[in-house]
């Protein structure tokens, strides 16, 4: 039952993310590198990416922050946005697409974030369902696993990364660049949001951030989807948060707690204040327990 209403409390405040008003949120522009920017606003973190081809966008935030997006590229560049890649299908990456796509923007993801927003979902845990967004939307062109834009005189990989925060997730990497863009398989300095019902697991998000580490030097900047932008060290201290949350919330398992004693535990001892963001230690901790806890 603690569990239920956890996740009712979770999509309460998605729902009013996606209600709010955006009229006072600012798009603050961060130089990553040469031609090469990170957007923040309200929802996941935008990469933009200039050149004489035109702009390649990673993410698109709300679509009530359209407009304020589209006026800052116009700052960075005389091109239109010509190919907007997804990381993921949640509204805050994605809510943007239609009005992009309306503009002539390709939109490229993973096949199963087509999949997930050309359709219905379903939420059985409190009967809620998701509408399919409209088809100008969807990703134009999907890929199974890995590939490549070759585009501003560069090449920027697409890797698709297991049952992580979702089922479709992937990086975008700028290899001439160093950077790469992890969207919601790293919420810096913060615990994350693993979607288990959008085939989000805890070990596919280490996993997912063991080949980010292994892609990465000291060099590398690091956007993730939520906070400020990285590089290898606070990824480091984020995989070893996941490890350790993992680690102590089964060995609670094991040693027979209920998930309400888990939670009265202290479990979050080293790290105060990560859960001060969307998801807290309290809600944190569930995830876990929930994902090694379901039903086969």
């Amino acid at each position: 039952m603690k569990t239920l209403l956890t996740c009712i409390c979770l999509l309460s405040c998605l729902i009013t993310f996606s209600q709010r008003d955006f009229s006072k949120v600012e798009i603050v522009v961060t130089t990553v590198a040469d031609s090469l920017y990170m957007l923040e606003g309200s929802g996941g973190n935008i990469a933009i990416f200039t050149g004489e081809d035109g702009v390649l966008m990673v993410d698109d935030q709300f679509a009530g922050l359209s407009e304020k997006i589209k006026t800052t590229i116009a700052e960075l560049s005389n091109h239109p946005v010509k190919y907007l890649l997804n990381t993921h299908w949640h509204g805050d990456h994605t809510g943007g697409n239609e009005n992009f796509g309306n503009d002539g923007a390709i939109i490229v993801a993973q096949e199963n974030v087509r999949t997930r927003m050309s359709t219905d979902q379903v939420n059985k845990a409190f009967n809620r369902t998701t509408k399919a967004s409209p088809e100008i939307a969807w990703p134009k062109i999907t890929y199974s696993e890995d590939m490549q834009i070759h585009f501003n005189g560069e090449s920027i990989m697409l890797i698709h990364v297991h049952d992580a925060h979702t089922d479709g997730d992937a990086f975008v990497y700028f290899p001439e660049r160093n950077v790469l863009h992890m969207g919601d398989c790293f919420f810096n300095g913060r615990f994350p949001y693993i979607d288990l019902g959008s085939g989000g697991t805890v070990d596919g998000a280490i996993k997912a951030v063991q080949t980010a580490l292994m892609l990465t030097n000291h060099g590398t900047k690091i956007i993730p989807g939520h906070g400020k932008l990285a590089h290898k060290s606070d990824l480091l201290k984020y995989y070893t948060m996941l490890e350790v949350m993992k680690e102590r919330v089964l060995d609670a398992v094991d040693k027979g707690h209920s998930i309400e004693e888990i939670k009265a535990a202290g479990l979050g001892e080293g790290y105060e204040g990560w859960g001060d963001g969307f998801i807290s230690l309290d809600r944190f901790i569930d995830i876990i327990w929930t994902d090694f806890n379901r039903e086969e």
